[in-house]
């Protein structure tokens, strides 16, 4: 008697987090429609009462671009509380196991990395929720800003903590950490976890009166966002060395692309400490300097793009796992390119290019842009509901590839 088929979800790993982890991001995608197009005067985002000002006032191409977003916005949270949910039941239960061990034992162990990354996200996913779904919110965001801080407190001492267990084992033992299986940018998730919670740390550096607030919210985001920056450079220089001796590990070569959601992730976090500077303490930067700086972080973004695909199509990677029998968890660091790109893009376009005059918004030259934008949701969409069928739907004779 054979044994029955297993969906790939059967054979846990932490790094199915970034199925919550996208599904989040997707939500921040949406949300983009209603923060360039919703008027929201004295305000930094469009809050509840903005949105349903301009859905009844607004024309029709408002009305169904508000309707789109509010609906990808509820769908994707969900998706990705659902997801987180399950992952964390998961984990539970391989916690128990001897793989675990091994894991913990193991260059695989900044997986775990995984679980504090995701969980900022769904904090910052649930803050837009509120926002938008729920009336006078704004009102008390004030008292908000003190729980959601500490809820990135707790996140980056989880995310800190494994961290410290990682590098405290492998750089006081030597000769445990496999360098030819270092042939990827997989050592980047802490990066990508540390610049997850110095965005949301950034939050209240943007929308907060209080000075306080705004000072405490600067300090924190930029602990934790030069703390990713640092990692950032040092694990990618020694994966890139160990690239050129072994070739990139094929199960992990989408990871070549993290650096795009971490320059998104970072990105997002400096404009908000640079919103907070100009309000609170007239810290003054012009429209240029936000274009260069965006147009910097971009450039960065497309370079290890192109590099990802290029190792990608060589390898074969989408043949075998995302068209072929082969799967890996992995294959959900995809999704975040594709997240990152659409929401850096639209910042580049409203608070860059337009914001300095270089295109009218609303003109031809801006909806080109904005259809890049557009076209990039799309895409991972339809790779976020291809990669859950495969891994979460009907089991089929597929093989798992575990994934570092």
């Amino acid at each position: 008697m054979t044994d029955p088929i297993k969906k790939p979800s059967d054979t846990y790993s932490p790094l199915y987090f970034l199925a919550s982890l996208g599904a989040g991001g997707m939500s921040v995608t949406f949300f983009m429609y209603l923060l360039f197009w919703v008027p929201h005067k004295g305000r930094t985002v469009p809050v509840f009462g903005d949105i349903k000002s301009a859905f009844l006032t607004g024309d029709l191409p408002l009305q169904i671009a508000i309707a789109v977003a509010v609906a990808g916005i509820a769908i994707f949270t969900i998706l990705n509380v659902k997801s987180m949910i399950w992952n964390l039941k998961a984990l539970a239960k391989f916690k128990k196991t001897d793989a675990y061990e091994t894991l913990r034992n193991s260059n695989a162990e900044t997986t775990l990395l995984a679980q504090p990354l995701a969980m900022a996200m769904t904090v910052n996913a649930l803050f837009i929720v509120g926002l938008v779904f729920v009336p006078g919110l704004w009102s008390i965001v004030e008292y908000l800003f003190p729980l959601a801080m500490l809820a990135f407190a707790l996140i980056g001492i989880m995310a800190l903590r494994i961290i410290g267990d990682f590098l405290g084992r492998v750089l006081t033992k030597g000769g445990i950490f496999d360098v030819t299986a270092h042939n990827s940018f997989a050592q980047l998730l802490p990066a990508f976890a540390l610049a997850m919670v110095a965005v949301g740390f950034s939050a209240p550096a943007a929308m907060s009166a209080s000075p306080t607030m705004v000072g405490i919210s600067l300090i924190l985001s930029t602990f934790f966002g030069i703390a990713s920056l640092l990692y950032t450079v040092v694990a990618a220089i020694t994966a890139f060395s160990s690239m050129l001796h072994y070739g990139t590990a094929k199960e992990a070569g989408p990871t070549l692309m993290v650096i795009v959601p971490i320059m998104t992730t970072l990105g997002i976090m400096f404009l908000r400490q640079d919103h907070g500077l100009h309000v609170m303490y007239g810290v003054e930067s012009t429209p240029g300097e936000t274009l260069v700086f965006l147009a910097r972080l971009l450039t960065v973004q497309v370079v290890f793009l192109m590099l990802g695909l290029v190792v990608l199509r060589r390898q074969g990677y989408f043949t075998d796992f995302i068209k072929g029998t082969k799967t890996s968890p992995g294959s959900y660091a995809l999704v975040c390119p594709g997240v990152a790109l659409s929401v850096m893009v639209q910042f580049f376009l409203h608070k860059g290019l337009v914001a300095a005059f270089v295109i009218d918004k609303f003109s031809p030259a801006y909806w080109v842009v904005v259809a890049v934008a557009i076209g990039l949701q799309i895409v991972t969409t339809a790779l976020i509901m291809r990669l859950n069928r495969r891994h979460f739907g009907k089991p089929a004779p597929m093989v798992a590839v575990p994934a570092e």
